[in-house]
Parts: C-alpha cells; sequence; structure tokens
C-alpha cells in the first residue's frame, strides 16, 4: 500500500516545503488538487484557477521537489474545484464538449508531473439538473467523459470516478451506481472507481469493508481516501481503520491511499504528521 497526502490544505506552503514536509511524515506520495498549483489563485490574487496559469516553470519544480525528496505525485483530485464554466451532465453540448476539452489537458498535466491518476469528484458540476431527466443526464456524461478517452489512452493516466453520498450529490451516489456507469462507458483500463471512507459511511448499503470486498473482487480500484466521517483524518475520529485496511489487503488493493481532510480544525501539521502514522500503525498491527 502506497500513501499519499492531499495537498490543498497546504496551498500557502512553498512546493519544495510541501514536499519536505511530507518525506519527513512518512508519505510515499502527494495528491495535488489544480487549484493549490495556479499562483494567482492561492495569493487570492484570483478568485477561479485558471490551468493556464501552471506553466513549465511550476512543473519543473514540482518534478525537482518530487526527486529531491522522493515523494511521488500520485495523481489529481479536485480536477474541477474552482472553476466554472464545466459540467458534465448538462444538455448544454457546448459546456459539455468544453468540459471534456478540459479534463483532457487535466490528463496531460497530470502525466506530466508523473502522476497515475485524476479523482473526479466535483458534485456540483456533476449534479442532475433540476427538470432533467437521469437517463438523459448520464447519456451526457457517457458522452462527455468518452471524449477524454483517447487522452486518457494516450497519456496512461487513469480517470477515477468518486462516489459520492447522497447528501453531497445525485450523481454517482454509491459504488453500485458509479461502476454499472463505468461498465456502460466501456473502457475500465482508463475509467475506473474511486473510494471514499466518509462518502462510503454515509451512503452505501453496506459497511465500508463489505463495500471494498465487494468492489475489489469484481473491479480494480486505483485509489481511495481516508477520512473521517467528522471529516479529519483518519484516527482522528470514532471510525476504525483496522477492518478497513484488512479488507484491502485480501482484495490485494496496490493503488494509492490518499489522506483527504476536510476540517482543519486540530492543526494541518497535526493532521498530516498523525494520520500516516495512525494508518501506519494500523496496518503493522495486521502483519
Amino acid at each position: 500500500m502506497r500513501f499519499a497526502l492531499c495537498n490543498e490544505m497546504f496551498m500557502k506552503w512553498s512546493i519544495e516545503n510541501q514536499f519536505e514536509a511530507f518525506a519527513a511524515w512518512g508519505y510515499d506520495g502527494a495528491e495535488l488538487a489544480p487549484f493549490s498549483l495556479d499562483p494567482a489563485f492561492v495569493s487570492g490574487e484570483a478568485t477561479e484557477m485558471d490551468i493556464r496559469r501552471i506553466d513549465d516553470g511550476i512543473c519543473a519544480r514540482i518534478a525537482r521537489a518530487s526527486q529531491a525528496t522522493g515523494v511521488a505525485v500520485s495523481g489529481l483530485h479536485w480536477i474541477l474545484a474552482n472553476t466554472c464554466g464545466f459540467h458534465l451532465t448538462t444538455d448544454d453540448p457546448e459546456t459539455c464538449k468544453r468540459t471534456a476539452a478540459y479534463l483532457c489537458r487535466l490528463a496531460e498535466l497530470c502525466a506530466t508531473l508523473g502522476g497515475d491518476y485524476m479523482v473526479l469528484g466535483s458534485p456540483n458540476q456533476r449534479n442532475v439538473e433540476r427538470g432533467q431527466e437521469y437517463a438523459r443526464a448520464k447519456e451526457n456524461a457517457l458522452e462527455t467523459i468518452g471524449a477524454v478517452v483517447p487522452t486518457l489512452q494516450k497519456t496512461g493516466v487513469t480517470l477515477a470516478l468518486e462516489a459520492l453520498a447522497p447528501t453531497e450529490t445525485n450523481f454517482w451516489v454509491n459504488s453500485e451506481e458509479t461502476l454499472e456507469f463505468i461498465k456502460d462507458l466501456g473502457s475500465p483500463q482508463n475509467v475506473t472507481l474511486h473510494l471514499d471512507c466518509k462518502a462510503m459511511f454515509g451512503g452505501e448499503y453496506q459497511d465500508i469493508p463489505d463495500v471494498i470486498l465487494r468492489v475489489g473482487r469484481e473491479h480494480k480500484t486505483i485509489s481511495i481516501h481516508a477520512n473521517d466521517p467528522n471529516l479529519q483524518g483518519p484516527g482522528f475520529g470514532r471510525l476504525k481503520f483496522e477492518p478497513i485496511m484488512k479488507a484491502l489487503k485480501e482484495v490485494n488493493f496496490d493503488g494509492w491511499i490518499g489522506v483527504e481532510p476536510f476540517d482543519y480544525s486540530p492543526g494541518i501539521v497535526e493532521l498530516g504528521r498523525e494520520s500516516i502514522r495512525y494508518l501506519k500503525r494500523t496496518v503493522d498491527s495486521l502483519t
């Protein structure tokens, strides 16, 4: 198992300091949010991120920091966050085309940075719109993501669709619905499932370990987000990760486990440092 830390809570730090800290705490990778790499967005000069501002110089700094610390770029996440004009399921064909083109650019960026996958969560940009039939929304999403597949094939980047709870979205609200979409898309080597612990806790009819076992026996999952339903890091709440890690071992999970807190109240250093300590202790207890 490889552990990554999602970087957005550290985006005010320099790229170099982020990678140095992740290495010191024991992470194997950094999972990057594109908006955290846009200097104008990070500084507050811009209210929306622009991928064009993530230039060759920034990519080179990330590559040097990764090489110097041994911390890989695992992938990208929050890929449509802090953007506008993109949507997966809308009936507006121009928006769908624009969204597909943007996802292609992100895949190229991910490959340039050495990442393996992109997590597509972004509930606001995939919600079925008011008055729209679900079947039509699904058809639009299949067409939008289908247009990205050739770029995924070319770059070797996997698009990981994140199943989220019904409290967050009305599209891909659990693993079964998301896997059905992936099956209908017909490109499982390029588009796969991403699981999130807080979402599984709130959106699945089975316990989290049972979801992992059911999914893992039939489908290769490249990434999972480790967090607590209280929105903090693993080990900061009541969710026990021993059964989760045991289930991942049983299905021979060899992808990335990304620590992704949303509530930073314990402190970002505390969350980053103690989450990996807890996860590694948990894995060690199973051997």
